[in-house]
């Protein structure tokens, strides 16, 4: 598996797994009706914020995007998102954008590295990043609207770089 940074021309491969997730509608708040460009917009920032994908030969198996959690004062904070395409899960591609974006964070000088909102039932998730050296500082009850658990919380992930 290789992860590299993203190109324009990988969106035709990102779209549907970013689609896919957010028809879910388990782990993010994204609208399942936006059309393509509006995903690209939230999901493909401008810089310093990066997105990267993770391939298997031509596949994009995963994408993750990384950047400053809040502007000015804020920015010695990253925050993070990922997506693994659902037919790509289990095999360690979480894990492997988890790690590169740490080490890519920890180059670019960020202190520390907060997730603002980890649905406290994505299990997977939250096990992941507790393996990666997050812990959970806090917890927004019922601020997800889960389409079968109803709401649930979304915890605030934290971890030193």
């Amino acid at each position: 598996m290789l992860i590299r940074n993203y190109s324009d021309t990988d969106w035709p491969s990102v779209w549907p797994i970013f689609k896919e997730i957010a028809a879910a509608g388990d782990t993010y708040a994204f609208d399942p009706d936006w059309s393509s460009e509006q995903a690209r917009g939230v999901w493909v920032e401008a810089s310093p914020s990066e997105t990267f994908v993770a391939c298997e030969g031509p596949r994009v198996l995963g994408t993750a995007k990384m950047g400053p959690n809040r502007p000015g004062p804020g920015s010695h904070v990253a925050t993070a998102s990922f997506m693994v395409a659902s037919d790509a899960r289990g095999r360690g591609v979480g894990r492997a954008l988890g790690e590169y974006v740490l080490a890519r964070a920890r180059q670019q000088g960020y202190a520390a590295m907060q997730f603002n909102a980890v649905v406290e039932s994505n299990h997977a998730a939250v096990r992941l990043w507790r393996a990666l050296g997050f812990q959970i500082i806090g917890t927004v009850p019922e601020a997800f609207e889960h389409p079968t658990l109803g709401r649930v919380g979304l915890h605030i992930m934290h971890s030193r770089l």
